[in-house]
């Protein structure tokens, strides 16, 4: 049993390592001066900041960086509000029609985003956003996913707790908001940090709708920068960029991971 056990902590720290060293590496190699990084291996072959200063003085990084913060961060509170309060409609609320919706709502999220590209890209057209912010913002305002995994939540919460609040005063937003997100924290984390990793990663919609660099998110920027010439062959300075662009989502993840884990085992589908 001991052996067995060792040998299951050996494979699991093999396939940690292997699932680390690429970021490890391109951590490594951003710090690395250019001319030093195909000789890169585990330990370091120097280290400078010129692959950092390079890109900070070839794109305006920080502007793409505060773009990509005020979309995702402004998605991800609309789509915790909103989300919520769709979730506890089709779970707590009785109105005909409401499995229907449920399933017209499961439905939409087996649709590629490819179908729908046009039809988006014409209403931003239609309403004047493009080139705008909201162009970004608007569309990714509430998902499907987020109503699913609210809805589960949600319904493993009793009806008592709901009735009881509604006895005290309580209007069904703030059943919503003070009463049912405290028992539900796991997944309102779930679904935050997955809505901003989508938004915060998200390079095709931008690159349709945005064109001025000022208004670029950061993966867009970084995207257009390392494919499009500006980066001159320089590698240390392309893997500077995607660090900065991974590093919040590492960052967010490393500190929600516990209830990160928590929800998703326990959001499996019920009735």
């Amino acid at each position: 049993m001991k052996l067995s056990r060792i040998l299951l902590y050996f494979v699991l720290v093999i396939a940690a390592l292997a699932f680390i060293y690429p970021f490890y590496w391109m951590l490594l190699a951003s710090f690395t001066p250019e001319a030093n990084i195909t000789k890169l291996g585990i330990l370091p072959q120097g280290f400078t900041l010129d692959n950092y200063l390079a890109l900070f003085d070839k794109i305006p990084i920080w502007r793409s960086f505060l773009n990509s913060s005020l979309v995702a961060l402004t998605a991800t509170a609309g789509v915790l509000t909103f989300g919520s309060m769709t979730g506890y409609a089709l779970s707590k609320l009785h109105f005909r029609g409401r499995e229907a919706l449920f399933y017209i709502i499961i439905f939409t999220m087996t649709l590629p985003f490819q179908i729908t590209l046009i039809p988006n890209y014409i209403l931003m057209v239609e309403f004047g956003w493009v080139d705008t912010l909201a162009a970004l913002i608007v569309p990714a305002l509430n998902g499907a996913f987020a109503i699913l995994l609210f809805r589960q939540a949600f319904k493993a919460i009793p009806d008592d707790l709901i009735y009881a609040a509604r006895v005290d005063g309580c209007g069904e937003l703030r059943i919503i908001f003070q009463v049912l997100w405290p028992n539900i924290l796991p997944t309102l984390i779930t679904v935050g940090i997955i809505t901003f990793m989508n938004s915060w990663n998200d390079v095709l919609w931008p690159l349709i709708v945005i064109r001025e660099e000022d208004l670029m998110t950061m993966p867009q920027l970084v995207t257009l920068f390392a494919v499009g010439g500006r980066a001159e062959a320089q590698l240390g300075v392309k893997l500077a960029a995607a660090f900065l662009l991974a590093l919040p989502i590492i960052i967010a993840y490393a500190v929600f991971q516990k209830h990160f884990i928590q929800s998703m085992a326990s959001s499996g589908l019920k009735g």
